[in-house]
């Protein structure tokens, strides 16, 4: 179950940073939703690799 927990977040993480990059998204609406997702799949690596780039942040 971890795993599976892991992957549905870096995944939904990354079409998250798509929009971001894309403009669909605001910086505040990224974290938003990354706190929102933190919460409800516990990652434990996937944190490490989905932070915003240090020259959006």
């Amino acid at each position: 179950m971890k795993f599976n927990d892991e992957v549905t977040y870096q995944v939904t993480m990354g079409y998250v940073r798509k929009m971001f990059s894309t403009g669909l998204i605001s910086r505040d609406e990224y974290r938003q939703i990354d706190t929102m997702l933190r919460d409800k799949y516990k990652p434990i690596l996937g944190t490490l690799f989905v932070d915003l780039p240090s020259e959006q942040r």
